[in-house]
């Protein structure tokens, strides 16, 4: 009994990997069926294809126990640096990401904290960075969709590195950067996700 559950539970997590979506596929057909992509990087390589979250909720978890969404543990191996593989251990039971009428939401399951970088956390119209520290069983509210209609773009921020987005958001595991930590950017972090959401696009 217990290996026939372990297989269905096996190739539960094959089909959340199968939907994994190639970049090339047109953007207007994504959009029509899911609500944002999540991309897993580690430091400045990005792991695995885009993630298309097509239900209101979905878990993000290193461990195959966890249950069924998008298990990092699986993704295809890479050289890996010693911080890497340390905070990959402390991902466990990861994040849930949900979509409410407010806005996205993210709730860390983890017993580390995770950092999140959006620019609907700012509390004025003009984009910076900050960066939120989210302790182990709380939530927080990651992109407001009102608020993303009143964004302003500066064009002389120092802390940011790469494109500017301004309806993504970045969530590190474990690592915080930016202006109050020694990493400056996020691509400096071990393991970190990009959520890129279909809002206004």
């Amino acid at each position: 009994m217990f290996c026939v559950l372990c297989l269905v539970h096996f190739f539960e997590i094959q089909v959340c990997l199968f939907s994994f979506t190639d970049v090339n596929v047109s953007s207007s057909s994504l959009a029509q069926n899911h609500w944002c992509n999540v991309a897993y990087w580690e430091l400045r390589t990005r792991v695995g294809r885009l993630y298309p979250v097509h239900d209101a909720s979905l878990s993000i978890f290193y461990d195959l126990p966890q249950g069924t969404g998008l298990c990092l543990g699986l993704l295809p191996l890479s050289p890996r640096s010693t911080s890497v593989q340390r905070t990959r251990g402390k991902i466990g039971h990861g994040i849930l990401l949900s979509k409410e009428p407010d806005g996205v939401w993210a709730y860390n399951r983890s017993q580390h904290p995770i950092f999140v970088n959006s620019p609907t956390l700012e509390h004025h119209p003009y984009l910076s960075l900050t960066v939120r520290r989210v302790m182990p069983g709380y939530s927080l509210k990651v992109f407001d969709y009102e608020k993303s209609c009143q964004i302003q773009p500066r064009s002389d921020l120092v802390h940011m590195e790469g494109p500017y987005d301004p309806n993504s958001v970045r969530i590190s595991f474990a690592k915080g950067w930016g202006p109050c930590y020694s990493r400056q950017f996020i691509t400096s972090c071990p393991c970190w996700l990009e959520i890129l959401l279909n809002n206004h696009r």
